[in-house]
């Protein structure tokens, strides 16, 4: 990324910011909470279960953690070193062991879903993208039920897209997602960092501004 001009053409640094975007005290407090919830759906009751409900803001308290880091890139506050340094430091906690008790199977999905977000950041700012996003969706869902790997890396494009401002995914998701493949959850994260990525519309529109 280009560096800034000041006043008499001198070139600015990109300011340096202390944030705390995610740590390990934020995680484990929200594993301690989700310990408190239950994941049974009452034979009596029409409501989600306030287990899946915590989870989904869990999920989306990263998606959104995550992506100030890639706004603050953008607007120029991090260098793509910076901005990577500071995503692998968020991904090394995110992607950590697995409770190994009944939240086990809940948090290993989370971090499945997750594996597009960290993905899709990386590849928005190593850039030179496709931006064809009918074709890279339909590459994925085809390429998804062969090689998981190769998909990820298409998945990654698509998110890539989002974050520079293109429009996905509810459209190019099946109606009935009861039993979503893997693919589709990546989808279904995107849609999240789409909607993540206009709620940080003015995020640090000014320097100071980096909370």
């Amino acid at each position: 990324m280009a560096k800034k001009k000041g006043k008499a053409g001198k070139v600015e640094e990109p300011l340096k910011l202390f944030y705390i975007f995610y740590n390990q005290e934020r995680w484990d407090n929200w594993i301690s909470t989700l310990r408190e919830c239950s994941f049974e759906v009452a034979p009596d009751s029409e409501d989600m279960p306030d287990g899946f409900t915590t989870l989904y803001n869990f999920s989306l308290d990263i998606t959104i953690e995550v992506l100030k880091i890639i706004k603050l890139y953008q607007n120029g506050r991090f260098t793509p070193d910076d901005a990577l340094e500071k995503l692998n430091a968020v991904e090394c906690i995110v992607m950590g062991d697995a409770p190994d008790d009944d939240l086990e199977e809940y948090i290993e999905s989370l971090q499945l879903s997750m594996l597009v977000l960290f993905a899709a950041c990386k590849r928005f700012i190593e850039g030179g993208y496709s931006t064809d996003m009918k074709s890279l969706i339909k590459e994925g869902k085809k390429t998804a039920e062969t090689d998981l790997e190769a998909a990820m890396g298409i998945a990654a494009e698509i998110g890539a897209n989002v974050i520079g401002g293109a429009s996905c995914c509810g459209k190019y998701l099946k109606e009935d997602l009861e039993q979503p493949g893997l693919f589709d959850e990546w989808l279904i994260e995107i849609e999240s960092m789409n909607e993540a990525m206009t709620s940080l519309k003015n995020f640090d529109e000014e320097a100071g501004e980096g909370s």
